[in-house]
């Protein structure tokens, strides 16, 4: 407890190798309240958490992601024979890590189910005619903090959303109301290997402009530097 904050966000790895061991329960508390302090629209909080702690539950989880995985992670293996050097071992790290996750997310000692409800919103980007985000604005800042408070605990976590493709199961399964949905899972527990650690980001030059589109702002410091795919 008490990491520095830019510490932590700058350390907060995807780890996807959990060991099974249950968290104590004032640490999940206290990641679950990291969440519930997250800002929303109006305050409102329209969103929910189903934390998942019941092995059968769990395993009907893992089963419906390991499928998702085994498709989505053909395409992400696509990728790595475009990659040479660095970029296609850390590529293949990440891969072993996902594939890793894809058997084992039931094992995760809890699962974090996010879920949302559309009315309680102003989701003002609606009519845009194009992809709506701005909904999500009051929901992932709370999924944000929870990851957060993982890596200030020593606890592992990832963000997935390929089990979106599976929300009916996934409704039936939780007995989540028709008129809630899902957005994000976290498998969180404590790591198998050192965790977290070192990130790469691109740096702040590629990803600011300063007054107008193009033109770069030049007042931040640069650090890309590091891996992910603990």
């Amino acid at each position: 407890m008490g990491m520095d904050l830019y510490e932590a966000m700058s350390t907060l790895r995807a780890v996807r190798r959990l060991r099974p061991d249950p968290l104590p329960e004032a640490v999940l508390g206290r990641i679950l309240a990291a969440a519930a302090w997250a800002p929303s629209g109006g305050n409102v909080q329209p969103w929910r958490v189903l934390v998942v702690r019941d092995p059968e539950r769990k395993r009907a989880i893992g089963d419906l992601y390991r499928a998702e995985w085994a498709r989505y992670g053909k395409g992400a293996r696509a990728g790595l024979e475009r990659l040479e050097g660095d970029a296609r071992a850390r590529q293949a790290r990440m891969l072993a890590a996902a594939d890793h996750l894809g058997e084992h997310m039931g094992d995760a000692p809890v699962i974090l189910v996010f879920c949302f409800n559309p009315t309680h919103m102003a989701i003002t980007d609606s009519d845009l005619g194009r992809p709506s985000v701005v909904g999500g604005g009051s929901v992932y800042p709370a999924v944000q903090n929870t990851m957060l408070a993982c890596r200030a605990e020593g606890v592992g976590c990832t963000l997935t959303t390929l089990l979106c493709y599976r929300e009916a199961e996934i409704r039936a399964l939780l007995e989540i109301p028709s008129d809630w949905y899902t957005c994000a899972f976290l498998p969180i527990g404590y790591p198998v290997l050192r965790g977290h650690g070192p990130i790469s980001r691109r740096p702040v030059e590629k990803l600011a402009y300063a007054d107008r589109w193009g033109t770069p702002y030049r007042g931040a410091p640069s650090d890309g530097a590091g891996s992910d795919g603990a």
